[in-house]
């Protein structure tokens, strides 16, 4: 049996992070050649190669992500034991880092962020705004510690830890055509009409391609776009329809500028919206103080909604 050297697997992730050799020496502070002569001492101990040299794009090898997955376990576990040490000692420090989908943010701000940090003070945040998919790379690559997406794919290393249903809606302007209907509209309906869509990489950009392919038809937008707020302008302004879920739009609501057009679709109805982080990461105790958090205060999260269907 060999033993795996910490700083070998170190330089092998960091490798996996910034693709080149130069670059992820550059960010560790070393030199090239230690890093190289480190890595192949332990693929000659291994007698398997663990990166490709000449591959930027994808350098790891399958027996060098096995020793990836190990090396992240192993630091996941050591930050855990040292936060618990920290809230031994009654300190609560530590940095939590989340991504957040944009429609689901402001939910977030509006006071679940701010009543923590008032009762956590020493507890410092990073919040990262993404799409769903964006989401999952950024916990793949363990750069967060949870993400809260909208409508994300089953991952199989992935784990939930809760999840609340948030149809996905169409949304209109105040006396739009659609509003004259007496039963919900079909999909095929929509595309007649002017309409915005959101990127695919986004939970509510999958659904909607979802939704193309079960209804063998495309949509062709006025408006592509990866931002939240130019589709609710769009629709404010009178330009056409969109796909929003209701409580991302419920002040534009509120203050009539926006009106929801039921729709009978199967796959939009199904929408939900997930916390997730990596399975069998465990995490820090201020990770899940705020997990803990949010299920508490945040209106997308909370299970029985006023403002889902």
């Amino acid at each position: 049996m060999h033993k795996l050297p910490a700083r070998a697997l170190e330089y092998l992730n960091a490798i996996a992070r910034y693709k080149t050799l130069r670059k992820a020496a550059a960010r560790l502070n070393v030199d090239p050649s230690a890093v190289s002569r480190l890595l192949s001492q332990l693929e000659e101990n291994l007698l398997i190669p663990i990166w490709d040299r000449t591959n930027n794009r994808n350098p790891i090898t399958p027996a060098g992500e096995e020793l990836l997955q190990y090396y992240r376990k192993m630091h996941a576990s050591e930050q855990a034991t040292l936060s618990r040490i920290d809230d031994l000692l009654n300190l609560r420090t530590g940095e939590v880092r989340i991504a957040v989908g944009e429609g689901i943010i402001g939910d977030l701000i509006s006071s679940s962020l701010q009543s923590f940090l008032e009762k956590h003070k020493d507890i410092q945040l990073t919040v990262e705004m993404a799409g769903a998919q964006d989401a999952v790379n950024l916990l793949q690559e363990e750069h967060i510690d949870f993400a809260l997406t909208y409508a994300s794919a089953n991952h199989p290393k992935l784990h939930c830890h809760l999840e609340t249903t948030h149809p996905l809606e169409l949304i209109v302007p105040p006396g739009h055509d659609l509003t004259n209907y007496k039963t919900p509209i079909t999909f095929d309906s929509v595309a007649e009409y002017p309409i915005a869509l959101i990127d695919k990489s986004t939970g509510m950009g999958r659904l909607v391609t979802l939704a193309e392919e079960v209804n063998h038809l495309k949509l062709t937008p006025r408006l592509r776009t990866n931002s939240v707020a130019a589709l609710k302008n769009f629709v404010v302004s009178g330009l056409g329809v969109t796909f929003m879920p209701l409580l991302t739009v419920w002040e534009e609501i509120e203050n009539k500028k926006i009106m929801v057009v039921k729709m009978d679709n199967f796959i939009f109805s199904q929408a939900k919206v997930r916390v997730l982080s990596i399975e069998g990461r465990e995490l820090t105790l201020a990770a899940q103080a705020l997990l803990d958090h949010l299920s508490e205060t945040m209106t997308f999260l909370a299970p029985n909604s006023p403002y889902t269907r």
